[in-house]
């Protein structure tokens, strides 16, 4: 478990909550060999919904791992493409952490699309923001007919997690009121020549231009 995972406001909720199900149940029980059936009934349903809703915020929690805040517009990754061939080019991505990662595409343009999570006021409260995960990179032809003849190829950008919140919020209607909007952005450009490009996402959604050479 994350160092970062830990520090979280929801994760901390959800213990508190779990340990606060933890002492209501054993309370619950102690008032049955008192004889206080309705006593315990209350403590051990009160229990049940306190766990609930601490596993609910825990789950949420987790699920917002891999996720970058997102404020304004920030740098997703660079990428450094390279053709190797006609309609076929390599990849390599560099993300913000120091991560890189080489992919074999094969298209006229690469493609990347993401996730973003954009959460209400509300959620913001207990430290639930705007966020954006990086899913998958793919080629595109420019023509519609080689889109469907031609050799396809997508990678995974985004990591596995035990809860994807993607598909979780779409399950889960009761989390409706703490998300303001769930959505998938893509983007893609040409690729005739070794170029570095720079990919950004905005609460509007991605974008990928050529990089500025740096002045020396």
């Amino acid at each position: 478990m994350s160092t970062a995972l830990l520090d979280t406001p929801l994760f901390l909720a959800a213990i508190a909550l779990g340990g606060l199900g933890v002492v209501l149940f054993f309370a619950g029980i102690l008032a049955f060999f008192r004889l206080d059936f309705m006593g315990s009934v209350y403590r051990i349903l009160f229990a049940v919904l306190l766990a609930a809703l601490g596993g609910l915020a825990s789950a949420i929690a987790i699920g917002m791992q891999g996720y970058q805040v997102l404020t304004r517009e920030v740098a997703a990754a660079t990428i450094m493409v390279k053709p190797v061939a006609p309609q076929r080019f390599t990849a390599t991505f560099r993300f913000p952490g120091g991560r890189e990662a080489t992919y074999a595409i094969s298209g006229d343009e690469i493609y990347v699309d993401a996730h973003i999570l954009k959460w209400t006021p509300h959620a913001n409260w207990i430290g639930l923001h705007t966020a954006y995960e990086l899913d998958r990179v793919a080629g595109r032809y420019h023509s519609a007919k080689e889109e469907q003849s031609a050799e396809r190829t997508v990678h995974m950008l985004a990591r596995e997690r035990p809860v994807d919140l993607y598909s979780f919020g779409r399950r889960f209607t009761f989390l409706a009121p703490l998300l303001d909007a769930e959505y998938g952005s893509a983007t893609f450009i040409p690729v005739t020549k070794p170029a570095e490009l720079e990919l950004r996402v905005s609460t509007t959604g991605l974008l990928i231009r050529e990089a500025t050479p740096k002045k020396p």
